[in-house]
């Protein structure tokens, strides 16, 4: 059984999706970040860098103790070589998969997120920050439209990682100032995967663990989100 500190984002969708296309055993623990569980003790001892996901797997093939991971790529590359699944073995497809693995962590995360915290989050509208991210977003897009010109998935024919890792960074192309149809490979790609039973069952663990999701974040949960520092980040 594997333990899924969890709540319903782009990195915590990651996790489900590859979980239900594995069909491994797990169970969700919210993990509920407008209310600073994030910052709980028992949870720091799993993510010290108080960010979710994080999984605890219990079962290994030596039998040993519980691996505890933090960070939804390592998440994602763990989950993959345990299973065999969705990584190639071979050098070349296993060699591109990370590198769009990496890409999206390094990447499309950090530039999408930053998009949604200045376009609608922020407490101030900053123009210069908004057009910044969104051009940046529709950059990454057009990247990965050309990426996927001629090929079905990400690292190539098949379906993998680094597909799960994109996949949820595009789901609220509209909030990020985007239209799919200037994309059209993306879009033939997003609508592909959007249709698979795991993808629509993970998404549909998320208000299983928030009952609220999709409603739009208090002030309260904003500034528990966003104000955090070295000295309020543990309790």
């Amino acid at each position: 059984m594997i333990d899924l500190h969890y709540w319903p984002t782009p990195n915590g969708h990651k996790v489900t999706m590859f979980l239900e296309e594995a069909g491994l055993p797990y169970t969700i623990h919210p993990v509920d970040i407008g209310k600073g569980a994030q910052f709980e003790p028992a949870f720091l001892k799993i993510a010290p860098n108080n960010r979710m996901p994080a999984i605890v797997d219990h079962e290994l093939a030596d039998g040993g103790a519980p691996v505890s991971l933090f960070e939804s790529g390592a998440i994602l590359l763990y989950l993959a070589e345990k299973t065999g699944r969705f990584l190639p073995a071979d050098l070349r497809g296993r060699a591109e998969t990370l590198q769009w693995l990496f890409w999206q962590m390094g990447g499309l995360g950090p530039m999408l997120g930053q998009n949604h915290h200045f376009s609608q989050y922020a407490p101030e509208k900053i123009p210069y920050a908004i057009d910044r991210y969104v051009k940046e977003t529709n950059r990454l897009y057009g990247v990965l439209d050309r990426r996927l010109a001629d090929r079905a998935f990400v690292a190539g024919a098949d379906y993998t990682i680094a597909d799960m890792a994109a996949y949820p960074w595009i789901v609220p192309w509209e909030k990020q100032g985007q239209r799919l149809d200037d994309h059209p490979n993306l879009k033939r790609w997003f609508e592909a995967i959007a249709e698979r039973p795991a993808t629509k069952a993970a998404y549909a663990r998320a208000v299983e663990a928030n009952p609220n999701h999709g409603q739009p974040m208090s002030e309260e949960a904003k500034k528990v989100m966003f104000g955090q520092t070295a000295t309020n980040t543990t309790r």
